[in-house]
């Protein structure tokens, strides 16, 4: 396994600056999902925005990717390409957004209602951001990789939820993915020991039906084999002596 890089206090000061960017973004996004407008609007607003604060959407050219945010709804799980496709009342769908700038990045998703959503929709968005919070306890200096794995895990499991195993979170930094992979099941104990400066992007993917995925003729859009609903929350977090210190967090 490449080294787990770890940030200087400038470093970590860009991060903030980038991760301070794509939360304000997502809040500006929020007041726009409503039933009747086609996510390429949504990308559109997106790219604007961070292009306005002086930064880059980093997705943007990512492996060809050409769109500022990921746009999956209903049985998309991540990567769903921003289009034509009109939200309508009921879906759920998951905003993934990256930003870069000086040189670092910044990455973070919510999963948002479109109106009135089902009961169980609600339950499985609750549950996610359940599991993203605990994954993010375990964030510490002194912790393996494997307690915030096996956090996620327990509070899916628990919820009968199940995670999304071909998957991952990530390092990030200077790129958008760097080491280590960010597993959303696993042991406690297991992995790579945590140390402060370590930047990690903790994202849970819980299913309300099977694990498994696969990836559409576009090559990126990634739903549900079975086709229930699915649910992606992230956050970009710094693993400080104080604890955890979430980088893409909301006011």
């Amino acid at each position: 396994m490449a080294k787990i890089k770890i940030k200087s206090a400038v470093e970590v000061e860009q991060m903030r600056q980038a991760g301070a960017i794509v939360a304000w973004v997502l809040q500006q996004l929020a007041q726009e999902i409503k039933p009747g407008i086609t996510t390429l609007y949504l990308d559109s607003i997106a790219d604007k925005l961070i292009r306005e604060k002086g930064a880059l959407p980093v997705f943007v050219g990512y492996r060809g990717y050409r769109h500022a945010t990921c746009l999956s709804v209903n049985e998309q799980v991540v990567h769903g390409i921003p289009g034509q496709r009109v939200l309508q009342v009921g879906d759920i769908i998951g905003v993934d957004v990256g930003s870069k700038i000086n040189g670092y990045c910044g990455d973070t998703a919510v999963t948002f209602a479109v109106g009135e959503i089902s009961k169980k929709a609600q339950q499985l968005i609750r549950t996610t951001k359940e599991a993203l919070r605990a994954g993010i306890k375990q964030a510490r200096v002194g912790n393996h990789l494997g307690d915030i794995s096996a956090a996620i895990y327990r509070v899916a499991k628990s919820n009968g939820y199940s995670v999304v195993e071909d998957l991952y979170g990530h390092g990030i930094g200077a790129d958008l993915h760097e080491e280590p992979l960010v597993p959303n099941f696993g042991q406690p104990g297991e992995g790579p020991l945590l140390k402060e400066g370590m930047t990690l992007a903790i994202e849970p993917m819980l299913n309300e039906g099977g694990s498994k995925i696969k990836t559409l003729a576009d090559g990126w859009t990634v739903v549900t084999q079975d086709k229930g609903l699915s649910c992606h929350f992230e956050h970009t977090i710094l693993i400080a002596g104080l604890g955890p210190e979430i980088l893409t967090k909301t006011n």
